[in-house]
C-alpha cells in the first residue's frame, strides 16, 4: 500500500503523472523486499528518507532532479513498500543495505542526500564506503547531537509500541491532529513540523510498520536523546564536498545542530531555510532542487586514495575542531534566543 502523502501547510500532493513516472521498484536483497524508485539520467543521487517515512517524501522533487540525475529514492528496511522483518535496524546495517542495493543496480558511485534518519545513515555509508561516496547532503540530520524532540524519545521508551496502538483508531488519530493544531497555533517549532509529524504518523499503518519504526528509533534515541554521533569521524570526510541543509524552525531536531555539523566538517557548506521546520526540501522545494544542482555541479567529485584515507585515521581528528563546534552551536543558540526575545516584544 503506498503511504500517504501531503506535504505542508497548503498539503500539496504529487501528481499523478508525477507518481506514475516514478512509481515503485522492488528487489529482493538478502531475501527481503526493497522497494525503491529510480527515474532520470546524469549523475547518481541516492536519496535517503527519514525514520518512519518512505520515498514518498521525495516524490514532489524527483521529476525535477530527474533532468538532471539519475535518482535513487529507497524505501529503507522496515519502512514504505520494503519488507518490515525482525532484523538490524542500525545505520550501519542501513548503508551496508544501500551498498548492497546499489550493486545490483550497477551503480558504482553517488552523491548521497539524507534527510534526519537518512542523514545518520548518508554519514555512515561515506564512512563505510568511502570510495563509493561522491559527495555528501546532510539535510536536518540525525547524529549530529544529543538533542531530540521529546516525542521521539517518550516513543524510545519500554512498552511504547503498545501506546502506538490505539492511535489507528479514529478517535485517538482526531485528538492528536486537534493538539497538533494547537501547537501550530501557537506558532511553536514542533507546530511547524505538524502537518508532517501526523503524516508519518498516520503511515505506520500495522503492527508490523509499528515495530519496525520503534526497533529503527530505539537504534539511534532513547529517553536522553540521540545515542549515535557521526561527529566523531566526520573528520575522515575532510576531502569530500559536503552540503549540510537545515530549517531555522525545526522542532525535531535543532537548528544548533547544523552549527554543530558545519564546525566539525571544515570546508562544508551550510545553507538555513529560516521559515522551514523539520523538512526543508517541502517548505521551499524549488530553492531545495536548485540549492542540489549547484553544489554537485560546482563541486569535483571525491576520489578516494586509501593512503590519505590512513593517513587521517593515523592523525585522528584536529585538536581544535570540538571547541569550534561548540563555539559556533554557542554563539548561534544565543542569537536565536536574542530572536525569539525581539519577536515576543514586537508582539506584544
Amino acid at each position: 500500500m503506498e503511504p500517504a502523502m501531503g506535504y505542508g501547510p497548503s498539503g500539496q500532493q504529487p501528481s499523478a503523472d508525477q507518481l506514475a513516472d516514478l512509481r515503485v521498484h522492488f528487489r529482493t536483497v538478502h531475501g527481503y523486499r526493497r522497494a525503491y524508485r529510480i527515474a532520470g539520467s546524469g549523475p547518481p543521487l541516492l536519496l535517503l528518507h527519514g525514520i518512519g517515512d518512505s520515498s514518498v517524501s521525495w516524490v514532489p522533487i524527483l521529476d525535477r532532479l530527474a533532468q538532471s540525475f539519475t535518482v535513487i529514492a529507497p524505501d529503507l528496511l522496515g519502512h514504505g513498500n520494503s519488507a518490515k522483518p525482525r532484523a538490524d535496524y542500525s545505520v550501519a546495517a542501513y548503508a551496508n543495505g544501500m551498498r548492497d542495493l546499489l550493486e545490483i543496480l550497477d551503480i558504482e558511485r553517488v552523491t548521497v542526500v539524507g534527510h534526519s534518519l537518512g542523514g545518520g545513515v548518508a554519514a555512515q555509508f561515506a564512512y563505510q564506503f568511502p570510495e563509493r561516496c561522491e559527495r555528501l547532503v546532510l539535510v536536518a540530520s540525525g547524529g549530529v547531537g544529543r538533542d531530540v524532540t521529546v516525542m521521539l524519545r517518550a516513543l524510545s521508551a519500554p512498552a511504547a509500541e503498545l501506546a502506538m496502538v490505539p492511535m489507528q483508531l479514529p478517535v485517538a488519530r482526531s485528538m492528536v491532529r486537534l493538539g497538533f493544531g494547537v501547537l501550530r497555533l501557537a506558532g511553536t517549532k514542533l507546530g511547524a513540523d505538524a502537518d508532517e509529524l501526523l503524516r508519518v504518523i498516520e503511515g505506520l499503518p500495522d503492527a508490523d510498520a509499528r515495530t519496525a519504526f520503534i526497533r529503527t528509533l530505539r537504534s539511534v534515541v532513547d529517553w536522553r536523546g540521540q545515542v549515535v554521533t557521526l561527529r566523531d569521524r566526520a573528520y575522515l570526510a575532510e576531502a569530500m564536498p559536503i552540503q549540510i541543509v537545515w530549517g531555522g524552525r525545526d522542532g525535531v531536531i535543532p537548528v544548533e545542530h547544523a552549527a554543530l555539523a558545519a564546525a566539525a566538517m571544515p570546508g562544508s557548506r551550510l545553507e538555513i531555510f529560516d521559515d522551514a521546520g523539520h523538512f526543508p526540501h517541502h517548505a521551499d522545494p524549488e530553492r531545495f532542487v536548485a540549492l542540489l544542482e549547484d553544489f554537485v555541479f560546482e563541486t569535483e567529485p571525491m576520489s578516494h586514495e586509501p593512503q590519505r584515507w590512513r593517513d587521517l585515521l593515523v592523525r585522528g581528528a584536529r585538536p581544535d575542531v570540538r571547541p569550534a563546534a561548540a563555539t559556533v552551536a554557542d554563539l548561534l543558540a544565543s542569537a536565536n534566543a536574542a530572536a525569539a526575545v525581539t519577536e515576543a516584544t514586537s508582539g506584544s
